[in-house]
This record gives C-alpha cells, sequence and structure tokens, in this order.
C-alpha cells in the first residue's frame, strides 16, 4: 500500500542529523513539508535542499516546518547540512521505515542499468497528519515554489 492524500502519515522515531531522534508526534500541530530525496551530496539533491533553504523564511512564516528524508546515515547528513547551510532537519531512513509506506522505494534505471533508490516526492501533512498534497516524481526546478504556494494556501495566506 502507497500513502496519498487523505491518509495520515504512519508514526516513526527515527535518527537525525545533530545525533538526535524525530518523531511524527514531535511535528503535532504543525503543517510538515516532507521530502524525499535519493541522496546527499548529489547535484539534484543539493540544488533542492537548497531550495528550501532560500525559502525557510516563507515556510516558516506560514508555519510549516521543512524535513528532509533520505537513506544516508545520519553522520552524512550532518557533512551535507554542513556544507549547504540547511536550516531544517534531515532523516536517516537507512532501514526504509518511512520509504517504503509511502511508496518512494521504487525502481529505477539508468544507462539500462536497474536499481533500487528513491522517487523524489513531497509530501504536505497537516497539523494532524494527514496528508493533504502529493507531489511525486519531482522534477527540481520550480519545485519549491510549487510547495511553498500550497503552504501557503493551506495556511490562508
Amino acid at each position: 500500500m502507497t500513502l496519498d492524500i487523505g491518509d495520515s502519515a504512519p508514526p516513526f522515531t527515527l535518527p537525525t542529523d545533530g545525533g538526535k531522534t524525530l518523531s511524527l508526534t514531535d511535528l503535532n500541530g504543525k503543517t510538515v513539508v516532507l521530502y524525499f530525496y535519493p541522496k546527499d551530496m548529489t547535484s539534484g539533491c543539493t540544488t533542492q535542499a537548497e531550495g528550501f533553504r532560500d525559502a525557510i523564511a516563507d515556510f516558516e512564516a506560514a508555519g510549516a516546518v521543512v524535513v528532509g528524508v533520505s537513506k544516508d546515515s545520519a553522520k552524512r547528513h550532518d557533512t551535507f547540512k554542513a556544507k549547504h547551510d540547511l536550516p531544517f532537519t534531515l532523516i536517516a531512513d537507512e532501514e526504509g521505515a518511512l520509504c517504503e509506506p509511502f511508496g518512494v522505494w521504487k525502481e529505477k534505471s539508468m544507462y539500462g542499468r536497474k536499481y533500487m533508490g528513491i522517487e523524489r516526492s513531497t509530501f504536505l501533512l497537516d497539523g494532524t497528519g494527514k496528508i493533504v498534497r502529493v507531489w511525486r516524481k519531482v522534477k527540481v526546478t520550480g519545485h519549491v515554489a510549487e510547495v511553498l504556494a500550497a503552504v501557503q494556501e493551506l495556511s490562508g495566506q
């Protein structure tokens, strides 16, 4: 089963950058931009993360928190955050506890070689943890602005 609009996000407690953990319950009452990306330190993922970084004040003004998720380790997230001055939490989903239920762990193909990886996807959660918007197979260009517009619409801005 893949989660979609109207579904509730599954409960989780996972490691994050900075040696911390994050639980769904920590996000209660907050609008959450939960974005899944393939890998730290790659060009598309860096561009996407920097886009969220550059718009973070606008997301916060609309009452939203941004959380990135990949299968990279928390230590690798620390390096990625420091290198690109990222002001939001990165979840280390090494075992796929979030990737699997959100349906973002997919077979991919590059140069004819098939492999499993994260399909770049974003989910907008309301303050109760319900999914209110979904973007799958995300193209980096213009995506942050589109998500911000949805957050502002949800907050009535």
